[in-house]
């Protein structure tokens, strides 16, 4: 299933005499070690000693290590350097603040700063509904985390999750135009977490939740809502639910079922695969078995959430006892947003024809790709190397923009189903097939239809 990735990207600077042919020599132990080569230079060549700059993609840190040592190997060349293209892009972080306004000369300070800037508080004091209109309010999101949840890593820290949080403002600015700033708090108390960003709101115009664990961001998440006059948004829960929805209605128009007919195994009950639920069942689904790292999920425990005590009693009818094989018997849709490698072959081979598998753990889904694809019509992935991407690019930069422009406070399910819906029409029926059941994150249509889908549920 590997294959190489330009998130391991390496540059490796090489010294050999001209006439060990070392462009040559070093194009062969790069190839023969599995590698891909995306950019040779010479950079230097003198009588004695070539340089050159090879890069190259690897499947992982461990590959790029045995690239370097392949390359050492030759008794002609010398491996200089070796730069992780990755940790370069990183350095410095990956946003920075920029002046709207030209401030070249006193006149600029005088109506930028002081004095000229004190009728402008005086004017919000007075009417603070004009903090929206005269402040950066109306354009900017806070990515809050505690990094209790971060990508696959786990609790990683504040300080660790700092590069994702960046990474999401990047995105937010590309993609919507969004100002977003990471907002990354050291503690994982809910209630300082609360209160953190209770007092932290005006300066934003609506908060955007991540990588915050279960049961936890349920909480807080409910809470901010009915704190706050902004919009709140778990991109971990809503985000990705959209977006499995959206992938979902193209793939059922596909295989020609339809949602409330089918039956549908989800592995993983938390953030991500209870808000999943949550938006099929409100689009019309009827028949969800959940599991979760403990099994079957079929009943409440005494310190259960709210949504986990939701998900109980919305899914597992029939009272289903068994093992996640069990359940895949027959199965029309899998949907995996728990951990690698939790599925056999056999499975898939077992679920009904044309059957509709989404396997999104990340790096590792729950079924190899290409083992799945030998017997269910539709494969998606929450990787880039592979076609039918799920990637919450697609849902959050065009949520905010709706929810920003259309001055919403609340964010509702049916906001939730309409972006997934304007996620999925971005695909024609002409295009539509086995491999490209969602649009690419690059089509500039997508946030520019989810924004007005929101604003029209608002």
């Amino acid at each position: 299933m590997a294959s190489t990735s330009p998130g391991y990207a390496i540059t490796i600077r090489v010294d050999g005499p001209p006439s060990a042919q070392p462009v040559a020599e070093i194009t062969a132990a790069i190839t023969a070690a599995g590698a891909s080569i995306t950019a040779l230079d010479v950079v230097e060549s003198l009588i004695d000693r070539v340089t050159v700059d090879v890069s190259c993609d690897a499947f992982d840190s461990d590959h790029a290590d045995r690239i370097t040592a392949a390359i050492s190997q030759n008794p002609l060349l010398t491996v200089r350097k070796v730069s992780d293209r990755t940790f370069l892009l990183h350095l410095g972080g990956k946003i920075e603040v920029q002046s709207k306004v030209p401030l070249k000369t006193r006149d600029d300070l005088s109506r930028a700063y002081t004095p000229g800037v004190a009728r402008i508080s005086q004017a919000i004091a007075a009417d603070p509904s004009d903090a929206r209109r005269l402040t950066i309010k109306r354009n900017t999101v806070a990515v809050v985390t505690d990094g209790s949840a971060v990508l696959g890593l786990g609790n990683i820290g504040p300080e660790a999750a700092l590069p994702v949080m960046e990474g999401k403002a990047a995105l937010f600015k590309r993609f919507a135009d969004v100002d977003a700033w990471p907002v990354c708090l050291d503690t994982q108390d809910v209630d300082e977490i609360v209160r953190t960003v209770q007092i932290i709101a005006p300066v934003y115009g609506g908060i955007n939740l991540e990588d915050i664990s279960a049961p936890r961001c349920f909480e807080i998440e409910r809470r901010l809502r009915e704190l706050l006059d902004i919009p709140v948004f778990h991109d971990d829960q809503h985000g990705t639910a959209i977006v499995v929805l959206a992938a979902l209605t193209n793939a059922l128009k596909f295989v020609k079922k339809d949602l409330a007919n089918c039956k549908i195994v989800i592995s993983g009950a938390g953030a991500a695969g209870t808000a999943v639920a949550r938006l099929l069942v409100a689009s019309g689904a009827k028949h969800i078995i959940g599991f979760d790292k403990d099994g079957l999920v079929h009943e409440s425990k005494i310190n259960d959430d709210v949504m986990r005590q939701w998900f109980v009693e919305n899914c597992n009818p029939g009272d289903f006892r068994g093992s996640i094989s069990d359940a895949m018997k027959g199965a029309d849709i899998f949907i995996g947003v728990s951990a690698g490698n939790v599925l056999k072959e056999a499975d898939i081979e077992a679920m009904a024809p044309k059957g509709i598998v989404f396997a999104l753990a990340n790096p590792d889904p729950e079924i190899d790709p290409a083992i799945a694809r030998k017997h269910a019509a539709v494969v998606a992935t929450g990787r880039s190397d592979h076609p039918n991407q799920i990637n919450n690019v697609l849902a959050f930069p065009g949520i905010f923009r709706g929810l920003l422009d259309g001055r919403i406070h609340k964010i509702t399910d049916e906001m939730l189903v309409a972006a997934a819906f304007a996620i999925s029409d971005c695909v024609s029926p002409d295009q539509l097939n086995a491999n490209f059941i969602i649009p690419s994150v690059f089509d500039p249509r997508v946030v520019t239809a989810v924004a007005a889908a929101v604003r029209s549920k608002g």
